[in-house]
């Protein structure tokens, strides 16, 4: 009776875990994203315009920091990768945002900024 009970929750929850990534999977990201930024240096609130074409991401992002630049990507599954080249008072830096779609209007993840900063972030859909 226990072995029945333990496959049947086995199941249920594998299940479950096979859903929310065939949800998160079949996101298109197009559209504009209001990011909020953590580091230990500071916080920030880019825009972030993303295009979707495949597992293909481009798009713009803006900031008051990093100023406005373009940006490539990738979506594989509910796993997300978005590389920003911008420039930081004349030094060039690379931002790069990696996280998890948590549905379709939000995702969330880590940043790293060129290796001297490192912080969180969520977006959300505008």
């Amino acid at each position: 009776m226990r072995y029945l009970i333990r496959s049947v929750m086995v199941t249920a929850i594998a299940l479950a875990a096979a859903a929310a990534f065939a949800q998160a999977s079949k996101v298109d990201l197009t559209g504009k994203w209001l990011f909020n930024v953590q580091t230990d240096q500071r916080s920030g609130t880019p825009t972030v315009t993303l295009k979707q074409d495949g597992e293909k991401l481009t798009g713009h992002y803006s900031s008051q920091t990093f100023g406005e630049a373009e940006l490539t990507g990738t979506v594989k599954g509910p796993d997300v990768k978005i590389t920003v080249s911008a420039d930081a008072q004349g030094t060039q830096v690379q931002l790069t945002y990696t996280g998890t779609i948590e549905n379709k209007d939000s995702m969330k993840g880590s940043v790293d900024i060129s290796g001297l900063a490192q912080g969180t972030f969520t977006a959300k859909r505008q």
